[in-house]
């Protein structure tokens, strides 16, 4: 099995062989036990984890193994995630170690790592020039900072939520990003729907 981790511009393929969740099982009942008791998650003491607190915290410690180059531990904390997701497809670790933003990218959904400009995405409305800009200029929003990292954010119309861009290494190279999300939505709303 194959986990796709990210961690700033870095991309980690672990290979986790089939045999391994198998063998680890006893090590994953005990990182279970061990959080039945309660974990730290940031600021909040949880009495009881729920699965999705549970490989938050686990993820947690794959951006350890993987910084500390533990590839032991890594590919252990690599298969707990597997076998606890089993529809994990990727992990983006917030290479802050900000627990609650690290981020789980299933098959099947919508991924969150690249803005979708299409018809489902963003309304045809045939606005003027000058709406659309406005209105585009609303639904992308300007750079910001996620740990070492750039980013924006393009509102999608058809889940209703907000979807991060790419994480850029650099604010230069997320505001041109940027402004190829704000000229695709910008295009988009000009769009006449029988277009």
């Amino acid at each position: 099995m194959i986990l796709q981790v990210c961690i700033d511009d870095r991309a980690h393929r672990l290979e986790v062989p089939e045999a391994l969740l198998e063998q680890a099982a006893a090590f994953f009942a005990q990182l279970d036990r061990d959080m039945d008791r309660g974990w730290q998650l940031g600021r909040t003491w949880v009495e009881h984890p729920d699965r999705e607190q549970r490989c938050r915290i686990v993820a947690d410690k794959l951006l350890t193994a993987i910084e500390d180059g533990n590839t032991r531990l890594g590919l252990l904390m690599a298969g707990y995630l597997l076998d606890r997701l089993p529809e994990l497809e990727s992990v983006v670790l917030a290479p802050d170690g900000e627990i609650h933003d690290h981020r789980f990218n299933l098959l099947g959904a919508p991924s969150t790592e690249t803005p979708v400009e299409s018809e489902t995405t963003t309304p045809a409305l045939g606005l003027d020039k000058l709406a659309a800009l406005a209105r585009a200029s609303e639904e992308v929003t300007t750079v910001f900072k996620v740990g070492r990292g750039y980013r924006f954010a393009v509102f999608d119309h058809a889940s209703r939520a907000w979807r991060d861009g790419p994480l850029s290494a650099t604010a230069t190279e997320a505001a041109q990003l940027r402004e190829r999300a704000l000229e695709a939505r910008y295009r988009a709303l000009q769009r006449h729907q029988d277009d």
